[in-house]
């Protein structure tokens, strides 16, 4: 772990941070390469960017994988650097970290952060000067540091953190009584404040300031330990709260808190059941809770203190919070300021204290906008049509503004824009390998479902694609459904993209009925019709596919996680007739039993099925890919994370047995000690991405019959030497 000290950093005007993902170095041996699992588990991605007060520089995090075979395995390590508005970028604690929670301090000369490192039991706070020292920790807590925010003053910090098990607890525990109480034995997180007391203390750096950590990379060293309190005693504050907190911003004034609270920390009470309330700092009493009804998404204050900006859901069975409300902090009163938006919003920044600039998802592309606080004087700045964007933020006087920006041919990246300027400019470059791979045409594509309704979706062309023959295809179904596809970059661990182009497939992303980024109306098409008309719009897809003349309808492949899982059970038995291979992933084969085993039930309920199962047995049973098990005739690979608490491994235990037991058609099981709702460790995504492609191909373009090989030969993917 390193820990540097640039110093002089030359000033910049105004940045927008776009995803990294990248880190190969250029060499000549990746000169017109293709697109393989060994490039895919080498991306790096920037997370998150925040731009400096003055707009001068901008923080941001960048994900870096762990290198299969070589490294230790674990999830990618979070890094942070700093980027100017020249594009140039520097390290500023790298290594084996993992930074997350990065803002300014309200001065503009230090990055605060939240990291464990060290002799740090949990989480701590900590700030790096941006122009030279050492990081130093400023506050500690028992269970550790969550979400924070800063005073105008820079003096004093928010935190959401838990209370500290009782000892007694522990004890028994140490006893080995572990009963564990489902869904009862929690503790809410709650907000606390805290005065950092000794910010004055000089930031010279001394022969003393490092030390070697214990990964073996270098580590600054705290000066001291210091002081956190706001009342004698030096003991954090916790405000006494109704429920659960999550979120929690300083006012611009510093007089009110503004803070999200579910009834308890679940998950379905933090998906459906937040509130914002406004909490006055010094009395720690209720000022107004805003009673915007649904999902709740982010939100800023407005420079006068007057007013809050918010990401919500339209009503309370809307499936994706993405209307840009405006709410008084005095009385909770609120207005829609965009009703007419067909899209949804992602990100919002104040540019002033009546001007909102926000991104939003219009179809497969963003658009960046402006309207004012009552609603009036809309302005798109820059036109969906070409970029992706996400993560919007600006500097202080609203003049610039940093953002996430991908495309086809690289992940998000650091873009900039000031006022005045055509559209953002782009600042890093994460993977400059990426310049010497062959890239398969990507373009956007409209067809009409068979009852008239025009789908978007995504389409990567094969790679070297001959005219006049047609190629299999891989349709890659996104999960939610309350997502979508954008026209950006396209290629993950689960997702084929590029690496099945290079090998001669085509690519289909479809954005199905309930997805979002087409407004609230299109978002509830599928609700309590769970594998119909949605499902339709797979194969009039495909359809389409065939009808142009570039796909094979024999040689058709599906893939998906969570409801893409569903999908891709859904179209190996009930579809199986259209599909020739499918690769299932942490999906749904029994809706009866999902209900009984998800973390989320009221979701379910709420915007996605709205019926419960025994309201209506049968036609949960129907819908569910178990019940088509025994007409299945589609070779299935099923990949589930051991640990997943969304969709219970059972889902895909459910879905081998019938078919393992009927023996009419190839399956197999993959499960994953240690991984959740989806893959976040380095050998589990690289197998993974190496199991898709393999049966995709055996099935597709390869032999067929029996299933493949079980066993994976990682060294010869990654090119060591046996």
């Amino acid at each position: 772990m390193s820990f540097l000290s640039p110093r002089a950093l030359r000033a910049f005007g105004i940045v927008v941070v776009a995803q990294l993902v990248g880190g190969l170095e250029t060499t000549a041996i990746f000169a017109q390469e293709r697109f393989t699992p060994r490039h895919v588990a080498r991306l790096r991605t920037v997370s998150d960017a925040k731009l400096s007060p003055f707009g001068t520089r901008a923080a941001y995090l960048l994900s870096v994988p762990r290198k299969p075979l070589k490294d230790d395995d674990g999830r990618p390590w979070s890094e942070l650097h700093v980027v100017d508005t020249s594009g140039a970028s520097r390290p500023y604690i790298i290594g084996k970290v993992n930074i997350s929670s990065i803002g300014w301090m309200p001065d503009g000369q230090a990055v605060s952060f939240v990291t464990k490192r060290g002799d740090d039991k949990e989480n701590a706070l900590y700030i790096i000067p941006i122009d030279g020292g050492e990081a130093r920790r400023v506050l500690t807590h028992d269970v550790g540091v969550g979400s924070y925010s800063w005073h105008p003053d820079g003096r004093r910090v928010a935190f959401v953190a838990g209370e500290k098990k009782p000892k007694k607890l522990n004890e028994r525990e140490d006893k080995g009584f572990k009963a564990e109480i489902y869904e009862e034995d929690w503790r809410p997180s709650k907000v606390w404040i805290a005065e950092i007391s000794d910010l004055s203390d000089p930031w010279e750096e001394t022969a003393d300031d490092a030390n070697e950590s214990e990964d073996g990379g270098e580590a600054a060293v705290e000066k001291s330990t210091p002081a956190v309190a706001t009342r004698p005693g030096g003991k954090p504050r916790a405000l006494d709260l109704p429920g659960s907190a999550a979120e929690v911003k300083w006012s611009p004034d510093g007089k009110l808190l503004a803070i999200t609270l579910a009834p308890t920390p679940l998950v379905d009470d933090s998906y459906m059941n937040q509130k914002l309330h406004v909490i006055d700092a010094e009395t720690g009493e209720i000022v107004t809770r805003i009673e915007t009804p649904g999902k709740l998404g982010s939100f800023e204050w407005s420079g006068d203190s007057k007013r809050l900006a918010i990401i919500a859901a339209a009503d309370r069975n809307d499936p994706a919070e993405g209307r840009l409300i405006v709410a008084s902090a005095s009385d909770g009163t609120y207005r829609d300021v965009l009703p007419n938006l067909d899209g949804h919003v992602t990100s919002i920044a104040w540019q002033n204290a009546d001007t909102i600039m926000y991104l939003a998802d219009e179809r497969v592309t963003t658009s960046f906008g402006k309207v004012n606080a009552d609603g009036s004087e809309q302005k798109t700045l820059v036109p969906s049509g070409k970029q992706v964007l996400s993560g919007l933020s600006l500097s202080r006087d609203g003049m610039s503004g940093v953002m996430l920006c991908s495309a086809s041919t690289h992940p998000p990246e650091v873009f900039a824009m000031k006022h005045g300027d055509d559209g953002p400019r782009r600042l890093t470059d994460s993977n400059p390998w990426l310049s010497d791979m062959r890239f398969a045409p990507q373009e956007v594509v409209t067809y009409k479902a068979r009852d008239g309704l025009e789908i978007d979706g995504i389409l990567i062309r094969p790679l070297d694609e001959q005219r006049g023959k047609r190629y299999p295809l891989i349709l890659c179904v996104h999960g939610g459904p309350e997502a979508h596809e954008a026209n950006g970059w396209l290629t993950n661990y689960s997702r084929p993209g590029q690496v099945a182009a290079a090998r001669g497939f085509a690519v289909f992303y479809p954005n199905y009925r309930g997805s979002t980024g087409r407004g609230v109306g299109f978002s509830k098409m599928g609700q309590n019709d769970m594998g119909g008309k949605e499902f339709d719009d797979l194969v009039d897809a495909v359809d389409h596919l065939v009808a142009s003349g570039l796909v094979d309808g024999a040689k058709v492949g599906v893939t998906g996680g969570s409801y893409g899982g569903y999908a891709s059970a859904w179209c190996a038995t009930a579809l199986t007739e259209r599909f020739a291979a499918s690769v299932m992933f942490v999906g749904i084969s029994d809706q009866v039993s999902k209900f009984g085993t998800t973390d989320i039930p009221q979701e379910m309920y709420l915007v996605h099925e709205r019926q419960y199962p025994w309201d209506d047995w049968a036609k949960f049973q129907q819908r569910s890919p178990v019940y088509h098990a025994p007409k299945a005739r589609t070779p299935i690979l099923i990949l589930h994370g051991k640990d997943d608490p969304r969709v219970h491994p059972s889902q895909s235990m459910q879905m081998y047995r019938y078919l393992k037991t009927l023996g009419e058609v190839p399956v197999r099981l993959v499960m994953y000690p240690g991984e959740g709702h989806g893959n976040r460790k380095a050998a589990s995504r690289l197998d993974y991405n190496m199991r898709m492609m393999q049966w995709f191909e055996h099935y597709l373009t390869g032999p067929g019959g029996d299933a493949p090989a079980w066993e994976l030969d990682y060294d010869a993917e990654m090119g060591k030497a046996k």
